[in-house]
C-alpha cells in the first residue's frame, strides 16, 4: 500500500477536528474546455462556514505523492459551498475543506474526486496497445506515457475502489510503459502522471470474461477521420448476421464483422456494441473531437 503525502498551501490555527465534508463533482468525464462544478457539503450546514478548494499536483516520486494547490480565489475560503472550474482542459484531482470561527475550527479534508478528460491534445498522453477500449481477460495489454517528462507513473481507478493505485501494484512498469498482469486486469480508468506535475488524457478500459468483445478505439477519434469498429469472438469466426448498435439503435446488420465510418462527425459520438447469435458485447463510448 502506498503512502500518500500532501503539502498545503494554506495553514489553519489548529489541527482539523470537525467531520469530513462530502465532496462531489458535477461530472466525472468532461469534453475539452468544459466547466465542472465542485460541491462541498458539511454535516452541520449552519451559517459561518467557509470553504477551501484544492487541486492535487503529482510530485516527482515513485509513490503516490501529491501537493495540494489552492484553486484561484479561494485562499481565504468562499462563502458558497460550490466552486466552478471554468475551461477544464485536462484530467484533474480535486478536494475540499471547510472551516469557521476564530480561531478556525476546521474539518478534515474531503476524499478526492477525479475529473477525467479524454482530450489527446495535451502535453502528456496515454496510449493503449492493442489500441481498443475492450479486452479479453487473457489479453496482454500495455499502457505507454508520452510527453515532455523524464519519469512517469501509470495510475488506475476501478469502480468500487476507495482511491487510485499505481502500476507496480497490478502490473510491471518498464521506463514509461506499464505492462498489465492479466490476472490483475480489471475494468478501470487509466491515465499517466509525470514528474513535472502533469496528468495525461484518461482511457476507460473494459475487461471481458466472455467470448465476444467490440474492437473500438480507446482514445477519441478526430472529426473527418475514418474509423473502423469490429466484433471479435475469442475462439471462433462469425457464421451469421452481426448487428452493430449506436446508442441502442441498430445501424448495420449483415454478415460483415466490421463497421466502417469514412468521415467521422460529432453525431457519430456515443455508445457502440455488437451482437451475434444471441451473444452481445459490452458497450463502449466512442468520443469524437475537433481538429
Amino acid at each position: 500500500m502506498y503512502l500518500i503525502h500532501y503539502q498545503y498551501m494554506i495553514s489553519f490555527k489548529h489541527f482539523p477536528t470537525g467531520p469530513r465534508p462530502v465532496f462531489t463533482v458535477s461530472s466525472s468525464w468532461l469534453s475539452a474546455a468544459a466547466s465542472v462544478t465542485l460541491n462541498c457539503r458539511v454535516k452541520d450546514p449552519s451559517a459561518g462556514w467557509r470553504f477551501y478548494w484544492y487541486r492535487s499536483i503529482p510530485r516527482p516520486t515513485d509513490y503516490l505523492s501529491y501537493r495540494l494547490e489552492q484553486l484561484p480565489g479561494s485562499s481565504s475560503g468562499t462563502e458558497q459551498d460550490s466552486y466552478i472550474v471554468h475551461g477544464q482542459t485536462h484530467t484533474a484531482r480535486y478536494r475540499c475543506r471547510a472551516g469557521r470561527g476564530d480561531p478556525v475550527y476546521s474539518t478534515y479534508d474531503s476524499y478526492s474526486k477525479f475529473v477525467w478528460s479524454a482530450d489527446i491534445h495535451s502535453s502528456a498522453s496515454l496510449t493503449v496497445s492493442p489500441d481498443r477500449a475492450q479486452h479479453f481477460t487473457s489479453d496482454s495489454v500495455s499502457l505507454s506515457c508520452e510527453g515532455n517528462s523524464t519519469k512517469w507513473r501509470v495510475i488506475r481507478f476501478s469502480t468500487g475502489d476507495s482511491d487510485s493505485s499505481a502500476c507496480s501494484t497490478w502490473g510491471t512498469m518498464t521506463g514509461s510503459t506499464c505492462h498489465i498482469n492479466t490476472n490483475r486486469f480489471s475494468d478501470a480508468v487509466y491515465w499517466c502522471e509525470s514528474d513535472s506535475g502533469e496528468f495525461s488524457n484518461a482511457v476507460n478500459i473494459t475487461v471481458q470474461g466472455g467470448d465476444m468483445i467490440l474492437l473500438s478505439p480507446a482514445r477519441p477519434v478526430t472529426e473527418g477521420h475514418s474509423v473502423s469498429l469490429s466484433c471479435k469472438l475469442r475462439r471462433r469466426t462469425f457464421d451469421s448476421i452481426v448487428f452493430f448498435y449506436h446508442n441502442e439503435k441498430v445501424i448495420q446488420s449483415d454478415s460483415r464483422w466490421e463497421l466502417n465510418i469514412s468521415a467521422v462527425s460529432k453525431s457519430d459520438e456515443g455508445f457502440y456494441k455488437c451482437q451475434h447469435s444471441g451473444r452481445e458485447s459490452a458497450q463502449s463510448w466512442m468520443s469524437v473531437q475537433g481538429e
